[in-house]
Protein backbone atom coordinates (compact mmCIF):
# COMPACT_ATOMS: atom_id res chain seq x y z
CA UNK A 1 0.00 0.00 0.00
CA UNK A 2 1.28 3.70 -0.70
CA UNK A 3 1.13 6.71 1.47
CA UNK A 4 1.20 9.75 -0.17
CA UNK A 5 2.57 12.90 2.17
CA UNK A 6 4.23 15.65 2.06
CA UNK A 7 8.28 15.01 2.11
CA UNK A 8 10.58 15.49 4.29
CA UNK A 9 14.15 17.12 4.48
CA UNK A 10 15.68 13.73 5.37
CA UNK A 11 14.24 12.40 1.99
CA UNK A 12 15.35 14.66 -0.75
CA UNK A 13 17.96 12.43 -1.64
CA UNK A 14 15.49 9.76 -2.61
CA UNK A 15 13.69 11.88 -4.09
CA UNK A 16 16.50 13.07 -6.21
CA UNK A 17 17.28 9.29 -6.89
CA UNK A 18 13.81 9.11 -8.44
CA UNK A 19 14.59 12.18 -10.15
CA UNK A 20 17.92 10.72 -11.60
CA UNK A 21 16.34 7.25 -12.67
CA UNK A 22 15.61 7.14 -16.49
CA UNK A 23 17.86 8.53 -19.25
CA UNK A 24 16.67 11.90 -19.27
CA UNK A 25 17.31 12.73 -15.70
CA UNK A 26 20.45 11.04 -15.12
CA UNK A 27 21.83 13.77 -17.90
CA UNK A 28 20.68 16.72 -15.93
CA UNK A 29 20.59 15.42 -11.92
CA UNK A 30 23.31 16.06 -10.30
CA UNK A 31 24.87 14.41 -7.16
CA UNK A 32 25.69 17.31 -5.01
CA UNK A 33 23.10 17.21 -2.42
CA UNK A 34 23.36 21.00 -1.17
CA UNK A 35 21.56 22.71 -3.98
CA UNK A 36 18.63 19.89 -3.69
CA UNK A 37 18.40 20.69 -0.07
CA UNK A 38 18.66 24.61 -0.67
CA UNK A 39 15.67 24.02 -2.75
CA UNK A 40 13.45 22.00 -0.89
CA UNK A 41 14.57 24.91 2.04
CA UNK A 42 13.31 27.56 -0.11
CA UNK A 43 9.85 25.58 -1.30
CA UNK A 44 9.17 24.90 2.48
CA UNK A 45 9.22 28.45 2.95
CA UNK A 46 6.37 28.77 -0.21
CA UNK A 47 2.99 27.80 1.73
CA UNK A 48 1.69 27.49 -1.74
CA UNK A 49 4.66 24.86 -2.92
CA UNK A 50 4.60 21.11 -2.07
CA UNK A 51 6.67 18.07 -2.89
CA UNK A 52 4.54 15.11 -2.30
CA UNK A 53 6.46 11.58 -1.85
CA UNK A 54 4.77 8.07 -2.36
CA UNK A 55 5.95 5.51 0.53
CA UNK A 56 5.64 1.71 0.72
CA UNK A 57 7.03 -0.51 3.05
CA UNK A 58 9.77 2.12 3.86
CA UNK A 59 10.52 3.32 0.92
CA UNK A 60 10.28 6.41 -1.37
CA UNK A 61 8.43 5.27 -4.50
CA UNK A 62 7.17 8.34 -5.92
CA UNK A 63 7.02 11.98 -6.57
CA UNK A 64 5.65 15.10 -7.58
CA UNK A 65 6.21 19.04 -6.87
CA UNK A 66 2.70 20.36 -6.61
CA UNK A 67 2.42 23.82 -6.70
CA UNK A 68 -0.77 26.74 -6.08
CA UNK A 69 -0.74 29.36 -8.48
CA UNK A 70 -3.23 32.69 -8.62
CA UNK A 71 -3.78 34.66 -11.25
CA UNK A 72 -6.09 36.79 -13.00
CA UNK A 73 -7.05 34.96 -16.44
CA UNK A 74 -9.77 32.50 -16.98
CA UNK A 75 -11.72 34.11 -14.66
CA UNK A 76 -9.01 34.24 -11.67
CA UNK A 77 -8.93 30.89 -11.46
CA UNK A 78 -6.26 29.15 -9.14
CA UNK A 79 -4.26 26.71 -11.02
CA UNK A 80 -2.02 23.73 -9.78
CA UNK A 81 1.20 23.36 -11.64
CA UNK A 82 2.50 19.38 -11.64
CA UNK A 83 6.11 18.71 -11.84
CA UNK A 84 9.01 16.28 -11.50
CA UNK A 85 6.51 13.28 -11.60
CA UNK A 86 8.71 9.95 -10.98
CA UNK A 87 7.91 6.48 -9.88
CA UNK A 88 10.68 4.15 -9.53
CA UNK A 89 11.10 2.25 -12.39
CA UNK A 90 10.58 -1.35 -10.43
CA UNK A 91 7.30 -0.40 -10.04
CA UNK A 92 5.74 1.69 -13.47
CA UNK A 93 2.79 0.34 -14.64
CA UNK A 94 1.26 -0.89 -11.17
CA UNK A 95 -1.10 2.29 -11.49
CA UNK A 96 1.34 4.21 -8.15
CA UNK A 97 1.11 7.41 -10.79
CA UNK A 98 -2.50 7.42 -10.91
CA UNK A 99 -2.71 7.49 -7.68
CA UNK A 100 -0.10 9.79 -7.21
CA UNK A 101 -1.52 12.04 -9.84
CA UNK A 102 -5.08 11.67 -7.97
CA UNK A 103 -3.45 12.74 -4.89
CA UNK A 104 -2.32 15.81 -6.54
CA UNK A 105 -5.67 17.07 -8.01
CA UNK A 106 -7.14 16.26 -4.58
CA UNK A 107 -5.07 18.60 -2.73
CA UNK A 108 -5.41 20.81 -5.45
CA UNK A 109 -9.28 21.22 -5.14
CA UNK A 110 -8.62 21.24 -1.33
CA UNK A 111 -6.52 24.57 -2.29
CA UNK A 112 -9.32 26.15 -4.45
CA UNK A 113 -8.02 25.26 -7.66
CA UNK A 114 -9.87 24.52 -10.70
CA UNK A 115 -7.23 23.84 -13.52
CA UNK A 116 -4.49 21.31 -13.33
CA UNK A 117 -1.57 21.65 -15.61
CA UNK A 118 1.45 20.07 -16.42
CA UNK A 119 4.62 20.21 -18.84
CA UNK A 120 6.34 16.90 -20.44
CA UNK A 121 9.40 16.57 -22.05
CA UNK A 122 8.49 15.93 -26.07
CA UNK A 123 10.94 12.84 -25.67
CA UNK A 124 8.07 10.95 -23.45
CA UNK A 125 5.71 9.31 -25.38
CA UNK A 126 4.94 7.05 -22.22
CA UNK A 127 3.90 10.19 -20.44
CA UNK A 128 1.78 11.70 -22.77
CA UNK A 129 0.05 8.51 -23.02
CA UNK A 130 -0.56 8.03 -19.48
CA UNK A 131 -1.13 11.57 -18.88
CA UNK A 132 -4.02 11.69 -21.59
CA UNK A 133 -5.59 8.39 -20.08
CA UNK A 134 -6.29 10.61 -16.94
CA UNK A 135 -7.95 13.24 -18.89
CA UNK A 136 -5.18 15.70 -19.48
CA UNK A 137 -5.55 17.43 -23.05
CA UNK A 138 -2.31 18.56 -24.93
CA UNK A 139 -3.71 22.04 -25.80
CA UNK A 140 -0.79 24.34 -25.52
CA UNK A 141 2.48 24.54 -26.77
CA UNK A 142 5.38 25.04 -23.95
CA UNK A 143 8.34 27.02 -24.46
CA UNK A 144 11.56 27.14 -21.98
CA UNK A 145 14.25 29.41 -21.75
CA UNK A 146 17.50 28.63 -19.67
CA UNK A 147 18.58 32.39 -17.51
Amino acid sequence: MIRFREATRAEVPAVVALLADDALGAAREGTDLAPYLAAFDAMQAEAANILIVGEAAGRIVATCQLTFISGLSLRASRRAQVESVRVAADLRGRGIGAALMAEAEARARAAGCTLVQLTTNRARGDAHRFYERLGFTPSHLGFKKPL
